[in-house]
């Protein structure tokens, strides 16, 4: 349960219209819901404001959908990443009204009856290049359902450097900047000593053979000589946006 139908279900109580037997219903499940061969954490959206998301790679479908129903029960909305196609399939039969991310290789959906809240703030997203793409857009995925205004903007990268410098102006408005890049993993560097803002990097496994998978960016990343310039695994969009999240959060102030 995220924290606005927590307080809409205490107000309930409160006024009469729901019973406490009633919101103690509601409420079983807190602080998790055991599905067997995953127990939910119900409770992370009261904890950290944002509901728990799924991990899809090396579940089942059936696993999936299992641990995504536990969370729109509640009233959470659902994020699953690293989906297949046949878990992006097993998702859309059991919930007609969710979204699939194919490029991204996220499924999202809302839970019935629960408009989400208009996006705040301002997250901005780097690609280097096309081929990074994927990763990118699972950031853009995330940071959207996480309820942030966000934009992306793609191939930007340091082999043509003018086309960075030709976007200054927009760098200088985001309370937080995501860079994706592979190969030399050079971007976040440019881009951190261009900014103010916090810079959130992420390498991807894109490159020729020296590249290592990744390994390449991540270190070049690590060893940024622009100050401050955060990083995450290799590939992990999610991971960038939901640190994106946090840091926008607190420039936005309390909703």
């Amino acid at each position: 349960m995220e924290r606005p139908a927590l307080e809409a279900l205490l107000a309930a109580v409160a006024e009469g219209s729901t019973s406490p037997s009633q919101a103690a219903e509601r409420l079983a499940d807190l602080p998790f819901a055991d599905q067997g061969s995953a127990r939910v954490d119900i409770h992370r959206a009261v904890r950290l404001g944002l509901p728990e998301a799924i991990f899809a790679q090396g579940k089942t479908p059936a696993q999936v959908v299992s641990i995504g129903s536990a969370l729109l029960v509640q009233g959470q909305r659902v994020l699953a990443t690293r989906c297949s196609e046949e878990v992006a399939a097993a998702c859309l039969e059991a919930w007609p009204a969710a979204q699939w991310h194919d490029e991204a290789r996220c499924v999202t959906v809302d839970p019935p009856d629960c408009p989400r809240p208009a996006p705040r703030g301002s997250v901005l997203i780097l690609s280097a290049g096309t081929s990074d793409r994927p990763v990118a857009l699972e950031a853009l995925v995330a940071s959207e359902a996480f309820g942030n205004a966000t934009e992306l903007i793609e191939d930007v990268g340091v082999a043509g450097l003018h086309r960075l410098l030709s976007i200054r102006k927009r760098l200088g408005g985001a309370h937080v900047i995501i860079v994706v890049a592979g190969m030399d993993g050079a971007l976040p560097s440019v881009v951190g000593g261009l900014v103010a803002s916090p810079v959130i990097a992420v390498p991807t496994s894109v490159g020729y053979g020296a590249s290592f998978g990744g390994v390449a960016a991540l270190l070049a990343m690590l060893n940024s000589c622009s100050a401050g310039v955060t990083v995450v695994n290799i590939d992990n969009g999610f991971g960038a946006a939901w640190a994106a999240t946090s840091i926008n959060r607190l420039a936005c102030g309390p909703s």
